[in-house]
C-alpha cells in the first residue's frame, strides 16, 4: 500500500477508521494519516490484518481513495 497524500479521502471514512482502530488500541493521528505516506501505509497495513471485519473494510476503502 503506497497512498497518495495529495488525494484526500472521505473524512467521514477517515474518522470511522479512526476511531475502529482505537477499538483494537491503535490510535490514529488523523492530520499525520492524511498528509504522511508512510505513516497511512502503516496504518492501513495494521488495520488490515485485523480480526474486526468493519476494519479491513475500512482500511480497504481508505486504500481506495488514497490512490484515486
Amino acid at each position: 500500500m503506497n497512498p497518495q497524500p495529495s488525494c484526500s479521502p472521505n473524512l467521514a471514512d477517515i474518522i470511522g477508521f479512526k476511531w475502529l482502530m482505537a477499538r483494537e488500541g491503535h490510535r490514529v493521528h488523523v492530520e499525520r494519516l492524511q498528509s504522511d505516506p508512510d505513516y497511512a501505509s502503516e496504518c492501513l497495513a495494521m488495520a488490515s490484518a485485523s480480526q474486526q471485519e468493519a476494519l479491513v473494510s475500512a482500511a480497504q476503502r481508505l486504500h481506495a481513495q488514497f490512490n484515486r
